[in-house]
């Protein structure tokens, strides 16, 4: 199984406790493969061309659906068989601990009222997920999509520790990766952009809590390449449901922070067209649509 991304990351993690479950259905070994770079394109683009025969299948992650946007490649979406999200990790809203800011009320009464390009956030490189976060929550607050401006990151942990030491104003990522920070008072989570709040930060409100219509969250998904022999399709969908309702694959993930996510094949495609054309408007707004 192949994932996109470095060993450690969300994706890493999503896709291993995934795989303890596939691999008690189908009662063979599976062997977890991180295949980085590019920005995530040379992972899915491994997943796309390999073949068709049900040995090797693939996590794609949210970031498959804007490469042809941002013109980073003609990847996308419709080079695989999409069968079903695995898990999504909502993003949040957070702050320094010991800043102005200690709730989503006076975030956004200072966001209104700094001058554009004033509020810095960072957490990913520029056109990225918590980039988009950022975007469409400055958007459904009345505001230009650039209100927040972005600084380029290598990922959350450096965004994070720019947080606490001042350098940027917010953090638009994870919040279970902000969660350490938190939990040491460092960081303040004022709001998560998810349907419900996250198990892991009860008393947080979501944004649709603090009066902003907004939902953001990376998702990762079992993929595989086109063309699988229809028994084959049907086995290997049959055992990742059943893997995936395991209680040991629901209960790390929950007990991480992660929400786990399972539906059909055409109903991951219906999300992904949604997502995709959120996505795109929004790279659009923002001067960064390529392609």
């Amino acid at each position: 199984m192949i994932v996109p991304w470095a060993a450690g990351g969300g994706a890493d993690t999503v896709t291993r406790i995934f795989a303890t479950g596939l691999e008690a259905e189908l009662g063979q070994p599976i062997n977890v493969v991180n295949r980085t770079g590019g920005n995530g394109i040379v992972g899915h683009a491994a997943i796309a061309n390999a073949s068709s025969d049900g040995h090797t299948i693939g996590c794609g992650t949210s970031e498959l659906v804007n490469f042809k946007v941002l013109g980073q490649s003609n990847l996308g979406p419709q080079n695989v068989d999409l069968i079903s999200r695995i898990a999504a990790i909502p993003a949040g809203v957070m702050v320094k601990a010991d800043g102005d800011w200690k709730d989503f009320k006076s975030f956004a009464a200072g966001l209104k009222e700094a001058a554009k390009g004033r509020v810095t956030g960072s957490g990913v490189s520029t056109g990225g997920s918590w980039h988009l976060a950022a975007a469409g929550l400055a958007k459904s607050m009345g505001m230009p999509v650039d209100t927040i401006r972005w600084i380029p990151s290598q990922g959350g942990a450096p965004a994070l520790q720019d947080l606490v030491a001042g350098g940027i104003s917010v953090f638009t990522g994870s919040p279970i990766e902000a969660k350490p920070l938190a939990d040491a008072g460092q960081v303040r989570v004022l709001a998560v952009m998810a349907d419900e709040r996250m198990s892991s930060f009860p008393n947080v409100p979501t944004l649709r809590e603090e009066g902003v219509d907004w939902t953001y969250q990376n998702w990762f998904s079992l993929v595989t390449p086109k063309g699988l022999p229809t028994p084959v399709r049907q086995r290997l969908i049959e055992a990742a449901t059943k893997g995936h309702a395991r209680p040991e694959v629901q209960n790390i993930m929950k007990q991480r922070g992660i929400v786990p996510v399972w539906e059909t094949p055409e109903q991951f495609q219906t999300y992904v067209k949604q997502f995709a054309e959120t996505t795109s408007s929004l790279l659009h707004e923002l001067g960064l649509a390529r392609g």
